[in-house]
């Protein structure tokens, strides 16, 4: 499970978490700060914000607003925000992935969920006071407490996706206050100097070794959807930054985790329009552009800024432009005629790049193949380094990141790594940091969800073992979470089904005795793009199931201050080969790391799924042996032959994926079955 606006600093969410114990349930807690002191006590690590506030104060009042809204995104509705859009964190001091910010002339507020609360305590001065809730209706009901009838609330439309705009627009008009578009961000105003530059690194064109199509072929693709669309529009307007990286073949290092560059793209029936940088793009990539012609196959790079100017010019002619409302800004949608639109959830670029084609399938399965091996080699690395208390969560996700790091085609990680040990892989997206994490012991589980960007791929795979002695019910909590992991893996069904449709066949084996996990199942997976690739997955929100699309498979179990299981593949849908004819899907997994055997209680599985599971292996050997015997990898690859062993129904294992008796023993302990 990657993160999806879970970034930040999480170590402060363990320390309120499992630290101090849980004498009280996080929303009954004290804050950690004291103002009604004076003067108050206040963390080392809180922010003095009352410089920043009497700046953005100043240039509310200059725009006749009684309050300021700040939100945590970018202009492209982006899950990972570069440190140039952090406009929140700086006016707040607040450095987590997830909050709104409200300033008034006498106020200033802050709305998180409850991952933030320590966090946002120790972070924030006294300026600044927390809310324990989050959506637009706690937001509204407090403004209006503070703000008059009348009043008019200033937001950044860039910053603003359509439905939330339209969502504090209709609640605030019907208490006689006015939502009102600032083009200007005022927080840039104030920020000044300080803000960290606007990203200037080059924008390259990935080598057609690593990629699916043309860019030409991919245009011509979305020219021929727009032709045959009843409704006939004239142009694309893409604004989600995997949007562009994608028709173009064109990647960059804007955004953390992700090969991304800031711009948008309309694509006209006629005409190319390219919004970004031109000063990052070298002669060569100009050239591979054609940026040098005006035909309708020649790249027109504009300036990123000059947008919504060139937006509002288009559409003064006799013509129909197609957005994909989740992720563009009301900011551009404001200035499209209303008539002059075509609106659905997601833009035609969105939903053809979620099908990946042959070559496309090759690339990804590739970048799997390799980091199998890496992720391997960490696993055998941790046996024999865990046992001397050498290793902590943050050590070992950098050394995880050094195996990748060996690995042919790496660019970094697709997101940050969830290293977690004991009660803190409780927390379901906690990672460790330099100053605090917590040593990995062969008495605890340990949970590694973790992935890699390669410029064939990109990967996410989760894996949770046990160096010890598990308990009982750890091992029936495992096993349950593996069981729904097979069942749906194996799931055969029509095609076009929705995701949602299907998910409950991973959390049945769970709640059968009473068991859940509160997260998603799955979502989509890009070509070296978006760990988290929208629309696939199995949310109400997802599209339906096509052949060709690649979606994670992850239930978990999570036992709060205790331990938490994620076991995570990235599988492929395919046609699925049924008895009588009929067009049908299941799916191919094409993550490659064993399971701990150690946790897996056979007599849990029946036979369908013990099959299955020693097929999965005999798939595991296939394709991930050769690659460590061409290494030389030869400790990797006996350890691959162990763990890779046929299951079978007569007992349940007794070893461990990782036997930590002593590191002599290494060499002659393996899995029985």
């Amino acid at each position: 499970m990657a993160r999806a606006h879970w970034g930040g600093h999480p170590w402060l969410v363990l320390l309120c978490a499992y630290a101090w114990g849980h004498p009280k349930s996080l929303d009954q807690r004290d804050d950690v700060r004291n103002c009604s002191i004076s003067p108050p006590y206040l963390p080392v690590t809180a922010v003095n914000t009352t410089a920043r506030l009497t700046a953005l104060r100043q240039q509310m009042y200059t725009q006749n607003l009684s309050a300021y809204i700040v939100p945590d995104t970018d202009a492209h509705m982006s899950e990972y925000i570069g440190e140039y859009d952090q406009r929140r964190v700086w006016i707040t001091g607040f450095t987590g992935s997830a909050g709104v910010a409200v300033v008034t002339m006498a106020k200033a507020s802050l709305w998180t969920d409850s991952r933030y609360w320590t966090q946002a305590e120790r972070q924030m001065d006294c300026n600044w006071e927390l809310h324990k809730e989050v959506g637009t209706t706690p937001v509204v009901t407090w403004l209006l407490t503070e703000i008059p009838v009348g009043a008019r609330v200033g937001v950044d439309p860039f910053l603003f996706s359509i439905d939330s705009w339209e969502s504090y627009d209709v609640a605030l008009q019907d208490y006689d206050r006015e939502l009102v578009s600032i083009t200007v961000n005022l927080v840039d105003l104030v920020w000044g100097s300080e803000r960290p530059p606007v990203p200037n690194e080059p924008i390259y064109a990935l080598q057609e070794a690593f990629t699916g199509s043309t860019w030409q072929e991919k245009v011509a693709g979305i020219r021929s959807q727009m032709q045959k669309h009843p409704e006939a529009p004239t142009a694309v307007l893409l604004s989600a930054l995997d949007e562009t990286a994608w028709l173009f073949n064109l990647r960059g290092s804007d955004i953390p985790y992700n090969p991304f560059f800031y711009s948008y793209t309309l694509l006209t029936d006629s005409s190319i329009r390219l919004f970004a940088n031109k000063s990052r793009f070298s002669s060569e990539t100009l050239q591979y552009l054609n940026s040098g012609c005006t035909g309708p196959l020649c790249v027109q790079v504009e300036d990123y800024s000059q947008v919504r100017d060139s937006v509002q010019a288009y559409t003064s002619g006799d013509v129909k432009v197609w957005i994909g409302t989740s992720y563009t800004s009301y900011g551009l949608y404001e200035v499209i005629p209303k008539e002059k639109l075509l609106a659905d959830a997601y833009s035609p670029v969105m939903v053809t790049k979620a099908v990946k084609n042959s070559k496309e399938q090759t690339l990804l399965r590739a970048s799997h193949v390799r980091d199998a091996v890496a992720v391997i080699r960490y696993l055998v690395w941790l046996e024999k380094n865990v046992p001397q208390g050498t290793v902590d969560e943050f050590s070992g996700a950098e050394q995880l990141e050094k195996f990748r790091g060996e690995e042919d085609f790496f660019s970094g990680s697709s997101f940050e790594t969830i290293s977690a040990s004991g009660l803190n892989a409780a927390l379901a997206h906690y990672s460790p940091t330099k100053e605090l994490h917590r040593k990995l012991s062969s008495d605890e589980m340990y949970l590694l969800d973790s992935g890699g960007q390669y410029w064939d791929g990109t990967t996410d795979i989760t894996r949770t073992v046990h160096w010890g002695t598990p308990s009982a019910f750890q091992k029936e909590a495992y096993t349950r979470v593996l069981i729904g992991n097979i069942d749906l893996s194996r799931l055969v069904f029509p095609a076009a089904t929705s995701g949602r449709m299907v998910e409950a066949f991973a959390r049945k084996a769970l709640w059968d005795v009473g068991l859940n996990y509160g997260h998603g199942t799955g979502h989509g997976i890009g070509n070296f793009l978006c760990v988290h690739e929208w629309p696939v997955g199995f949310q109400s929100n997802n599209i339906a199931m096509a052949k060709g699309m690649f979606t994670s498979i992850e239930p978990g179990y999570y036992l709060d201050g205790e331990f938490g299981i994620r076991l995570e593949d990235v599988a492929l849908v395919v046609e699925a080969k049924t008895k009588y004819p009929g067009t049908y899907l299941t799916f191919e997994v094409v993550s490659l790391v064993p399971y701990d055997r150690n946790l897996i209680d056979v007599s849990l599985l029946s036979p369908e799924q013990l099959q299955y599971l020693n097929r999965y292996y005999q798939i595991i050997r296939e394709k991930v042996g050769p690659e460590l015997q061409r290494r030389q990898l030869q400790e990797e690859f006996s350890w691959l032959q162990r763990h890779t062993e046929p299951l079978t129904a007569r007992a349940a294992p007794t070893a461990s994926l990782a036997p930590l008796v002593t590191v002599s023993a290494l060499a002659i302990l393996g899995w029985n079955v």
